[in-house]
């Protein structure tokens, strides 16, 4: 057999295989086993707690939700420290490895349900709610860390949303079905050597993945300033100027008109819509996009505009969203909708609104919120209109660079995602030989 190449890198294969008499597995090394994972380890079920019970401080919970990225969020979810003693199989310890059974929807790959973490040092002690499952190695048979690399390999992630059930907003897993799966087995020395070859390796890998989410953060960051810069303070650099006298504003060009949006704009909440009449996809029938606070959210057979308006995010996380809608729609209550505005051009507009960061408005409380009146209280820019189309076609142009520089962040983290799952699932099914790896080595 060849060797195996992975983004250009060449791999030793072993010197013999034979046929593991697994469909999706195929030929593995001629002296590995091939098991299933119900009698390798032993499984855990995390407890559905009461809503009632959790506390703002105790002995903290970890969630189905919490688990994301092969690790575990810290959420401020607590329960009484006598809980400890009356559900001792809920304890986690650190370097557990736990799987969400339920997820958001069986149709999005890598939604939460079957999403892999391993417990902190810092949740050592935790107590596990419901829709969970420990995967606890048996170690007479299995590395903890080879069987951690085994659960992310392709081949596993394929079987569990195969096994994925539900309806369009939430899949589940049963746990027979999560260790109704073979995988193959070296002796326990090999798959430390796997492990540690595995961890090495992952770590360049997803240092790089961190350098190119770092980078388009920095991109966005830009981005919105060079946007906010044009709106507040124009193309002209050697323009006179004057203090608008409000903070956001900062100077900007003397010639400009600044108002507040009350008298510019006709601004109100969108209309409710029952949940019963939105679908997440387009089908014959329900082709209007229903918009919420972020765009589109699912399709309706109603609209409530026919023209174009503006929609803004006014509840929750998704609080100063701003997008145009120049389509028919039904843009429901979770927004703001403006509907009409005078002396703007719609494009600069959205662009001004963005740049005054509405979020800030929001108000404090556990339920983000912005009122119409808030954003009628804005004060703002006016510059006459040929120069807010001429600041448009300008950002236009700005922006898709942008765009185009945080694309290809985004495929470069693609290609190395790809690369670690296929790394992950070259290594644990034995594709390639990693016996005689050195850190440092070839």
């Amino acid at each position: 057999m060849t060797g195996t190449a992975l983004s250009g890198r060449k791999y030793k294969a072993y010197p013999e295989y034979q046929n593991s008499d697994i469909d999706w597995l195929r030929k593995i090394p001629n002296y590995w086993q091939t098991i299933p994972l119900r009698l390798i380890l032993d499984t855990r079920k995390g407890v559905a707690f009461k809503s009632n019970d959790f506390t703002s401080s105790g002995i903290r919970v970890v969630k189905a939700s919490d688990i994301k990225k092969l690790t575990i969020n810290s959420s401020e979810v607590y329960l009484p420290t006598n809980y400890i003693s009356i559900y001792p199989k809920a304890i986690l310890r650190k370097g557990d490895i736990i799987l969400s059974t339920v997820g958001s929807n069986p149709d999005v790959k890598n939604s939460a349900v079957g999403q892999i973490g391993v417990v902190p040092e810092h949740l050592d002690g935790a107590l596990l709610n419901q829709n969970t499952v420990v995967f606890e190695p048996k170690e007479d048979k299995i590395h903890r860390e080879f069987l951690f690399k085994v659960i992310q390999m392709n081949g596993y992630r394929d079987h569990l949303d195969l096994n994925a059930h539900g309806t369009a907003n939430q899949s589940s897993l049963s746990i027979s079905d999560m260790l109704n799966f073979y995988i193959p087995i070296p002796p326990k020395n090999e798959q430390q050597k796997i492990a540690s070859f595995l961890d090495h390796e992952t770590a360049k890998i997803d240092t790089l993945i961190a350098k190119q989410e770092k980078l388009i953060e920095l991109l966005k960051e830009k981005r919105q300033a060079v946007i906010s810069h044009a709106v507040t303070k124009g193309l002209n650099p050697n323009a006179p100027m004057r203090d608008s006298g409000v903070e956001w504003l900062g100077e900007v060009p003397e010639h400009w008109l600044i108002g507040s949006l009350r008298w510019k704009v006709s601004i109100s909440s969108g209309e409710g819509l029952s949940s019963n009449l939105v679908e997440k996809n387009k089908t014959e029938l329900k082709k209007i996009p229903v918009i919420g606070g972020n765009g589109v959210m699912g399709f309706s057979e109603s609209s409530n505009t026919h023209k174009t308006a503006i929609a803004i995010g006014r509840v929750g996380a998704l609080c100063g969203n701003v997008h145009l809608i120049n389509y028919i729609s039904w843009i429901t209550d979770n927004a703001l909708k403006i509907s009409s505005w005078d002396g703007f051009d719609e494009n600069y507009l959205i662009s001004l609104l963005k740049a005054a960061n509405l979020n800030n408005l929001a108000s404090t409380t556990a339920q983000p919120l912005i009122t119409g009146e808030q954003i009628k209280s804005l004060i703002v820019v006016i510059p006459p209109l040929k120069e807010q189309i001429k600041i448009n076609l300008k950002l236009t142009k700005i922006v898709n660079l942008f765009d185009k520089l945080e694309k290809r962040s985004k495929d470069g983290i693609n290609l190395l995602k790809e690369r670690k799952t296929a790394l992950i699932s070259a290594a644990v099914t034995g594709k390639i030989d990693v016996r005689n790896w050195k850190v440092g080595g070839s």
